[in-house]
């Protein structure tokens, strides 16, 4: 398929070169012309016309494919745009994760492994139902902003093929012990009330002649993420770790199950807070802090709560102190009103919305919000919070804390262990794919 777009192309740009020749031949004034035996073109060619970028075990890879792929990053965060100075290097780095995951597929054909296209199609419709749209919808969309579906449904393959040859020629050979796993769980009894993390990262491969470059690499990215791209979205492109296909997500690890840089680094890490590059054995991680608690206590932010939101919305036009004034209105009215029971009441009085929830994850909120939340009494409310355009306050309608927290299964350890395993097998087998492959770069 794409070779065949490739020789469509080259029609396009021979033709009009044919008629030149047919008007020579046919008696035209042959004499004005100067066109050298040997003809090269000599300067940027037509933008219209896509040639390979690099063919990998006879297998290629298109401008195209690279442009598509740098689209589902851009419109993964829609207030994030990319400096020019930085799109270029944006574009090696696709292309990198383009040749890895032609090799998986290589790979995964080599060992007879198939993935069915109606899979894939699943697949691609779960994703469009996660984003709140049909799969003809997500078509139009991805079109829209410079993507395709040919594209993510690639992506969709190439994770596909990659996990089931995981699955076929690596997990077999895993093994973890019953006994390392109850050491496992006497090590996390032996630390009740110590601290676990959620952790994600993206993961960048070095050796010592490349460490300058991919460190600078690294750099660029956090640079991106940290200016309001997604991390996740990033960490499915960027990432060469096997985490890559659930946004770099690690999920809750103890500092002792984490290289010894990481688990100092996370220490001291705020939640929500993007490391810098952090050098480790083979390379680079980047790590994103998504939240942290105590091993086998109970935490106060797991509580669901029941919660009544009251907002102002500010008609167009709204000033900073006219904001000020609505907030010190809507915060003095709430503080007052002596519990839920009368919020509708007090929020008809002040022209407010009032809408109520009551099975909110007090760690599914924003950080600032589960600060002021977790201390609160039955009753009461929140300072105002939001923008000119809409204030806010939230009412504590009641709270249901959590159990005393018990260890994990026996199985769910096993699993996180045997993962781990599976995850540095699959990594040095892509280093050896990497190795043995014919990659031609044009």
């Amino acid at each position: 398929m794409k070779l065949g777009r490739l020789a469509r192309a080259a029609v396009v740009l021979i033709a009009p070169v044919l008629s030149v020749v047919a008007a020579a031949q046919s008696g035209g004034p042959t004499g004005q012309l100067n066109i050298p035996s040997n003809v090269s073109i000599v300067g940027q060619q037509d933008p219209g016309v896509r040639k390979a970028t690099a063919i990998v075990n006879g297998e290629v890879i298109t401008g195209s494919d690279i442009d598509q792929r740098l689209a589902l990053i851009v419109a993964s965060s829609p207030d994030f745009q990319i400096p020019p100075e930085e799109l270029e290097r944006f574009r090696a780095q696709i292309l990198r994760n383009l040749i890895d995951e032609t090799l998986q597929m290589q790979a995964a054909q080599q060992q007879e492994i198939e993935v069915e296209q109606s899979e894939v199609d699943q697949t691609y419709a779960r994703v469009a139902q996660s984003v709140h749209r049909t799969p003809p919808e997500f078509t139009a969309y991805l079109r829209s902003v410079g993507s395709s579906e040919r594209s993510l449904k690639r992506q969709i393959r190439g994770e596909l093929s990659w996990q089931r040859l995981q699955r076929r020629w690596i997990e077999p050979f895993v093994t973890v012990s019953d006994e390392e796993v109850q050491a496992q769980i006497q090590r996390m009894e032996s630390r009740r009330g110590t601290a676990e993390y959620r952790v994600a990262e993206i993961y960048l491969s070095a050796t010592p002649e490349t460490a300058n470059e991919v460190r600078a690499n690294a750099a660029r990215i956090i640079q991106q993420i940290r200016a309001g791209a997604n991390f996740q979205a990033y960490a499915r492109q960027f990432s060469e770790a096997t985490t890559a296909a659930t946004g770099g997500d690690l999920g809750w690890v103890s500092p002792e199950e984490l290289p010894p840089e990481l688990a100092a680094l996370i220490q001291q890490m705020p939640i929500g807070a993007i490391s810098d590059p952090m050098p480790i054995p083979g390379g680079f991680s980047i790590v994103y802090l998504v939240d942290k608690r105590q091993i086998l206590v109970a935490d106060p932010r797991d509580a669901v709560l029941s919660l009544m939101q009251m907002s102002i919305v500010s008609p167009a036009g709204t000033n900073e102190t006219q904001a000020q004034a609505v907030a010190q209105r809507l915060g003095t009215a709430t503080q007052a009103m002596g519990g839920c029971g009368r919020a509708r009441e007090v929020g008809q009085s002040l022209g407010a919305e009032v809408v109520s929830n009551d099975q909110v994850r007090l760690r599914d909120l924003p950080p600032l919000l589960q600060n002021m939340l977790v201390n609160l009494g039955v009753g009461q409310a929140t300072p105002a919070f939001g923008t000119v355009e809409r204030i806010s306050v939230l009412v504590l309608c009641g709270r249901d804390d959590p159990e005393v927290a018990a260890a994990p299964s026996f199985e769910t350890i096993y699993n996180r262990m045997a993962e781990d395993r599976v995850g540095r097998r699959a990594a040095r087998y892509l280093r050896d794919l990497r190795r043995d492959a014919v990659i031609d770069y044009r």
